[in-house]
C-alpha cells in the first residue's frame, strides 16, 4: 500500500452514537501526506488538460472518446488505485481513491464513466476472483485495455436488486451456465467489454458472473436517452442464451448477494466523495459569477441573501467532507497491513467496508443531498445565466440529479442505516439499547451542563451529546412501541436515519475543527469555528422539529409531553446569530475566490 493513513484507536461503525471519539482518533482533510497531494495534483492535471476541453464532446457522444480517454487516465494510474500491484495496479489506500473520485467530479458524465471502471466495474473481481480470474481480467482492466461495467438493475426490479428475472441454467455437459434476461440502466454498457452480471442459478441462487462482450448471444442495447450524464454510455444488456464457462462465476453460487452489497458500499464511498467534490467545484463556480455579476451598480457578492446561499453552501459542504475523510480513515485504519495481492485480501476489504457500511450509507446521503442542494443555489446565483445551456450551471445541475438514484436510492440508504444498526444491537455487537435504557436514569437527573469549561467549542460540544442521545431516545421509543412492526413505520426509520445522519455530520465537522485548533491558532480557524457552530445550531433545530414528529406517531398524551419536554431539554440552546455566522464565512470564500477550506 502506497499511501497510508496514521494508525489511530480502531471504532466500531455505528459507535459514534454512543462513543465520544477524541480529536486524533479521526482523519480529516488537513491530514493528507504528500502522496495523497501529489495523487490529488495528479488527477486535477488530469481533468483540466484532458476533459475539460473536450466537454462538449463528451457531451455529444463522440465515437469512440470514453475509450481514449479511459485509456489515458489509465496512463495516469486512475483506473487502478485499488488494484493490487501484482496485477498492474497501484494498490493505494482509500484516502487516495476519494481523492481521484472528488477531482473527477468536475464533469458528471465522466465521473459516471470512470466511476464504473475504476470502481464497481473492476473492485468485483479484484475483491472476489480467483487467481486465475484475477490474472485474466485485472491487468487489462487496470491498463483501460477492456472497458468494465456491473450489470444488477433490472427493469422489474426497482430497488429489490435480488428480485431478478435474470436466470442461469447449468449446460448438460456441466461445463457453462445458459444465462437469460435482460439488465437495465448499465453505465458504461455500451462500451464494454466485461461485464459483471447478476443471475439466478435455476431461478433461485443468486450469484454473480464475468460476461465477455465476445460471448455469443450477449449484446448491449441502444443508448438510454437520459435527462443528464448524457455523454456516459447507458444501456440495457441483453443475455440470450449466453454461454458463460463455469470458471467465470464470480465467488460463489448463491452468494452473489455478498459481492453485491459489499460492491455498492464502496460505490457508496466513491459516489458520496465525488459529490463533495463536486459541490466544491460548483461552490467555485458560484463565487467566481457572484464577484463578477453585478446588480444595481456593484457585484451580487456584497448582497446579504446572495451571501446566506454562498455560507451555507460552504458550511453543508464543510460538513459533508468531513464525513468523507472521517469514514474513508476508518476504512483505511482497520485495512492497514493488509497485503492487498494475498488470496485473503478480498475477505479483509470486506468486512473493512461491511464494518463501516452505515456510514458509508450517510456519506452517500449527506454527499449527494449537499451536492443537489448547492447545484441548486449556483443555478439560482447565476439567475437565468444559470438556466442556459450555454452556460455549464446547466449541465452539472442535470448531471448531478442521478446521484440520489445511484448505489441504492437515498430512500433505500435511509432504511439500511436503522435497519444495520438495529440489527447490530440485537446481535450484541453494539451497545445501543443498553444506552437507550440508560438514558431513563439520566433523564430523572438533574441537569448536566455538559463540555468542558474553556473547551474549544464546549457549548457546540454540549449540544452534540444531546443530539445523540434524542437520537437514543426516538430509537428507544420506536423499538419499544413496534417491535417488529417497526419496518412498516417507514417515516419513522427516515426520521431515524435523519437524525443519525444529522449527528455524524455535527460530529465529523466538530472533530475536525477541533483538531485544527489544536494545531492553530483561534484566528487561523475563525472560518472553520464559525462554519460548525453554524452547522450544528442548525442541525439541532432540524433534528428538534423531525424527533418531535416521530414521538407524534409514536405517543399521545401525557407521555407525548413528557417526551417532547425531554426532547427539549437534551437540545436545549440559546440561539445564535447564525447570520453573523454565515456572513463570516462566505465572507472569506469571496475573498480567497474559492471553497475556504482548502
Amino acid at each position: 500500500m502506497a499511501a497510508t493513513t496514521e494508525a489511530k484507536t480502531r471504532m466500531k461503525g455505528g459507535s459514534f452514537l454512543i462513543e465520544n471519539p477524541r480529536p486524533e482518533d479521526v482523519f480529516t482533510a488537513e491530514d493528507l501526506t504528500d502522496q495523497h497531494r501529489l495523487i490529488l495534483q495528479t488527477s486535477k492535471e488530469f481533468v483540466e488538460n484532458e476533459i475539460v476541453p473536450r466537454l462538449r464532446d463528451i457531451e455529444d457522444k463522440k465515437p469512440g472518446l470514453l475509450r481514449q480517454l479511459l485509456r489515458k487516465a489509465a496512463e495516469v494510474g486512475l483506473c487502478a488505485t485499488d488494484v493490487p500491484e501484482r496485477y498492474g495496479g497501484l494498490e493505494l489506500d482509500k484516502v487516495s481513491s476519494i481523492i481521484v473520485s472528488e477531482q473527477m467530479a468536475r464533469d458528471g458524465a465522466w465521473a459516471a464513466t470512470l466511476g464504473a471502471q475504476a470502481g464497481i466495474g473492476i473492485l468485483p473481481i479484484a475483491f472476489f476472483g480467483t487467481e486465475e480470474q484475477k490474472a485474466r481480467y485485472l491487468p487489462k482492466l487496470a491498463r483501460a485495455e477492456w472497458v468494465g461495467a456491473y450489470c444488477l438493475s433490472e427493469a422489474g426490479s426497482a430497488s429489490d436488486a435480488l428480485n431478478c428475472k435474470t436466470r442461469a441454467t447449468l449446460s448438460a455437459d456441466g461445463r457453462h451456465y445458459i444465462l437469460n434476461g435482460t439488465k437495465m440502466w448499465i453505465t458504461n454498457g455500451g462500451i464494454a467489454d466485461v461485464y459483471i452480471v447478476f443471475a439466478k442459478v435455476d431461478g433461485e441462487k443468486f450469484t454473480a458472473f464475468i460476461v465477455e462482450r465476445t460471448f455469443p448471444g450477449c449484446s448491449p442495447g441502444a443508448e438510454e436517452h437520459k435527462m443528464g450524464i448524457r455523454g456516459s454510455s447507458t444501456t440495457p444488456l441483453n443475455l440470450d442464451n449466453v454461454p458463460v464457462p463455469v470458471e467465470n462465476v464470480l465467488g460463489e453460487v448463491g452468494k452473489g448477494h455478498l459481492i453485491a452489497f459489499n460492491i455498492l458500499n464502496m460505490g457508496r464511498l466513491k459516489l458520496g466523495a465525488g459529490c463533495v467534490g463536486g459541490a466544491k467545484i460548483l461552490f467555485a463556480e458560484a463565487v467566481r459569477w457572484a464577484k463578477q455579476r453585478e446588480a444595481f451598480g456593484r457585484p451580487i457578492a456584497d448582497f446579504g441573501m446572495i451571501q446566506e446561499k454562498l455560507g451555507e453552501m460552504a458550511i453543508r459542504t464543510y460538513a459533508a467532507e468531513s464525513i468523507s475523510y472521517r469514514t474513508t480513515g476508518l476504512i483505511d485504519r482497520l485495512l492497514q497491513g493488509v497485503d492487498q495481492g494475498s488470496a485473503d485480501a478480498g475477505r479483509q476489504i470486506m468486512a473493512a467496508l461491511q464494518e463501516y457500511a452505515v456510514e458509508c450509507s450517510i456519506l452517500k446521503v449527506v454527499g449527494t443531498e449537499t451536492l443537489d442542494w448547492v447545484a441548486d443555489e449556483t443555478v439560482q446565483i447565476y439567475g437565468g445565466y444559470g438556466f442556459s445551456s450555454d452556460y455549464p450551471i446547466e449541465r452539472a445541475y442535470r448531471d448531478q440529479r442521478v446521484n440520489r438514484i445511484f448505489e441504492g436510492t437515498n430512500e433505500i440508504n435511509r432504511l439500511l442505516i436503522t435497519d444495520m444498526l438495529l440489527k447490530r444491537a440485537m446481535k450484541g455487537e453494539l451497545g445501543l439499547l443498553r444506552a437507550a435504557q440508560r438514558l431513563a436514569d439520566e433523564i430523572l437527573a438533574p441537569p448536566d451542563d455538559g463540555g468542558e469549561e474553556g473547551a474549544p467549542l464546549a457549548e457546540e460540544s454540549r449540544l452534540l451529546e444531546g443530539a445523540k442521545k434524542a437520537t437514543l431516545l426516538v430509537a428507544g421509543r420506536a423499538v419499544q412501541t413496534y417491535l417488529q412492526a417497526l419496518a412498516e413505520e417507514e417515516e419513522i426509520i427516515g426520521v431515524l436515519s435523519d437524525c443519525v445522519m444529522e449527528v455524524y455530520a455535527m460530529e465529523s465537522a466538530l472533530l475536525r475543527t477541533v483538531k485544527k485548533l489544536g494545531r492553530s491558532s483561534p484566528e487561523a480557524c475563525a472560518t472553520e469555528a464559525a462554519a460548525v457552530r453554524c452547522f450544528i445550531f442548525d442541525a439541532a433545530d432540524r433534528m428538534e422539529i423531525a424527533a418531535r414528529r416521530a414521538l407524534a406517531r409514536i405517543s399521545e398524551g401525557d407521555t407525548l409531553r413528557t417526551e417532547t419536554a425531554v426532547l427539549r431539554r437534551f437540545l436545549r440552546r440559546t440561539p445564535v446569530d447564525t447570520i453573523a455566522l454565515r456572513r463570516r464565512v462566505a465572507s472569506r470564500a469571496i475573498e480567497l475566490g474559492r471553497y475556504p477550506f482548502a
